[in-house]
C-alpha cells in the first residue's frame, strides 16, 4: 500500500475527517487540498469563491492539485466536494496513479453537517440546490477506485478501518 490514497466526496461526508484517521491508521502524512489553498491564498476557500468566482478558484485548485501531485510526499489528500469532478483533476490524479476513494454519504448526512459547519458554504446556500449539485456530482464521485458508504453511525477511524480493509482484499 505504497500508492497515495485520495478522498473524494461531497461537502460534509467527511473527507478531511477521514484523511486525517486513515493518515493515523497507515502512520503517515496527510493534506487538505482546500487548507492548502487558503494558506497559498491568504483567504478561505469560500472567500475565494466569492471574491474571485468559482472559475477562477478551480483553476487554482488545478494548479495547487498539480503541485502537490508533482512535489508533495503525503500519502492522503483530502480533495474539496469539486475538485474530483473535473476531468482534468481526474487526469492528474490518474496519471500519478493514485487510489482515489469516495465516501459516499447520504444527502441529508451531509447537509446536516453542512448546516452546522462555522464556514458557510458558497456553493451550498440552500438545502435544494445543495441537493441538486449533489444529485448532479454523484454519478462523477463514482469513477472512484473504491466506494465506501458513509453514516452517521461510523465514526471517522472506522470509516479509515474499512478503507484499509477493502484495499487489502483487493492487493
Amino acid at each position: 500500500m505504497d500508492r497515495r490514497i485520495v478522498i473524494v466526496g461531497f461537502m460534509g461526508c467527511g473527507k478531511t475527517t477521514v484523511a486525517r484517521a486513515l493518515a493515523t491508521r497507515l502512520e503517515c502524512g496527510m493534506l487538505d487540498l482546500d487548507a492548502i489553498i487558503s494558506a497559498q491564498q491568504n483567504m478561505s476557500v469560500p472567500d475565494l469563491i466569492k471574491e474571485r468566482g468559482e472559475p477562477a478558484f478551480r483553476d487554482i485548485e488545478t494548479d495547487t492539485l498539480q503541485i502537490v501531485l508533482d512535489r508533495v510526499t503525503p500519502r492522503i489528500i483530502a480533495l474539496g466536494g469539486g475538485a474530483w469532478t473535473l476531468e482534468r483533476n481526474r487526469t492528474l490524479i490518474n496519471k500519478h496513479e493514485c487510489l482515489t476513494v469516495f465516501l459516499d454519504a447520504p444527502f441529508d448526512l451531509c447537509w446536516q453537517r453542512i448546516t452546522n459547519h462555522p464556514v458557510p458554504r458558497p456553493l451550498a446556500i440552500d438545502q435544494p440546490g445543495a441537493e441538486k449539485l449533489y444529485r448532479e456530482r454523484m454519478p462523477l464521485y463514482a469513477l472512484a477506485n473504491l466506494r465506501l458508504k458513509v453514516t452517521d453511525q461510523l465514526s471517522a477511524d472506522q470509516v479509515a478501518a474499512r478503507i484499509v480493509e477493502t484495499i487489502q482484499r483487493k492487493t
